[in-house]
């Protein structure tokens, strides 16, 4: 049974990796070059692709070798992309970017409950969906599932919306880079990158587009913004517990039973290791060769992980949950996009001045 069990979901990790390979040798045609898809971007389109068309032909015993790559491959992929870094290259990134992360995630969060309750949208939803927008995506929506303690379907939904406007920023980000449009240095793009949009996987797939520099700011960004997700759910877990101790209820061990499953806690390990990699890359006691052949591991697992995402993006999903959350998900792209670019721009600069100052 075991055993079973086993072989089902390699089926599903191998069905990956077919796709992965097919991103790669895709991503050598030259007009693909030309539009700099990188294979990340080409697995996720890939992954769209069958997930609106054979998906269902697919058998469900499949399915835990996909979720497989969406989570554990993602997370292992985003570790071993701390020997692309070196701690030195994070004092680098200074003070700014840690307070322009931290702006954005309490200013997402309070924005989306804000608008939440004006659209009366369920609470838990409105904070789920809040959450992944301000944090790290589906990682946040997950991690912050056993403090709030939602059904699954709102989990679900709160997912959707952080792949579907994350992956919509894939695109639009080098594209407004490319045009000029953004009126923004190599350090401010990776900034603005890291610091709004929403899966570590998209802030991967769209800043290495735009260059090795870009890309690497942008990472260390989004990774300063996923530890503060540690600090958020400790928050929310207190601030859950009052509002439930509060609230009006029947039973009096119904209120501390759901108060009781609200203080757990979960916390993104992958983003430890993460750190841990940088410093150990730090060091520079690797060849260059193991290190360069351990970047293109990395490259090809965050593959995996981004087609593995576009094979969970159905319509069909999308539909069942109205249009609320994703009207709530839309005003926080919204934010993101142009309070973001405020911030990379302006703010940035004037805090580095008086830094310098």
């Amino acid at each position: 049974m075991f055993s079973e069990k086993r072989s089902n979901v390699l089926h599903g990790i191998l069905l990956i990796a077919l796709f992965s390979c097919s991103a790669f040798y895709i991503a050598e045609f030259p007009f693909v070059k030309n539009l700099s898809f990188s294979p990340l971007i080409v697995g996720i389109l890939l992954g769209m692709v069958y997930a609106n068309s054979l998906r269902n032909h697919l058998p469900e015993t499949w399915v835990p070798g996909i979720l497989f790559c969406t989570k554990q491959v993602l997370r292992a992929g985003i570790v071993l992309y701390g020997f692309r870094l070196t701690f030195q290259s994070v004092v680098e990134i200074g003070l700014p970017a840690i307070l322009i992360d931290a702006i954005i995630v309490a200013v997402t969060i309070f924005i989306g409950l804000f608008v939440g309750r004006l659209l009366k949208m369920d609470k838990d939803l409105a904070l789920l969906t809040s959450t992944g927008s301000a944090i790290c995506g589906a990682a946040a929506v997950l991690g912050a599932e056993p403090v709030v303690k939602s059904e699954p379907h709102k989990t679900a939904v709160a997912v959707s919306t952080v792949v579907i406007f994350g992956t919509l920023s894939m695109f639009i980000y080098p594209a407004m880079y490319r045009a000029g449009i953004l009126d923004l240095t190599s350090e401010q793009m990776g900034l603005y990158t890291g610091s709004t949009l929403h899966e570590v996987a998209h802030v991967v797939g769209a800043s290495n587009v735009m260059g090795k520099e870009i890309s690497d700011t942008a990472i260390i960004v989004k990774m300063i913004r996923v530890m503060m997700l540690a600090p958020v759910l400790v928050m929310m877990s207190f601030a859950l517990a009052r509002t439930a101790v509060k609230a009006v209820s029947d039973s009096v061990k119904e209120t501390a039973a759901v108060t009781a499953k609200r203080g757990k806690i979960t916390i993104p390990w992958f983003a430890f290791g993460f750190l841990a990699a940088i410093g150990f890359n730090s060091f520079d006691l690797l060849p260059h060769a193991v290190v360069d052949g351990i970047n293109n591991i990395d490259t090809f697992m965050l593959t995996m992980a981004m087609t593995a995402l576009g094979t969970e993006t159905s319509i069909e999903k999308f539909k069942k949950a109205g249009a609320k959350p994703f009207i709530l998900a839309a005003v926080l792209y919204i934010w993101l996009l142009g309070g973001g670019y405020l911030l990379a721009k302006y703010f940035w600069f004037n805090i580095n001045c008086l830094m310098l100052w």
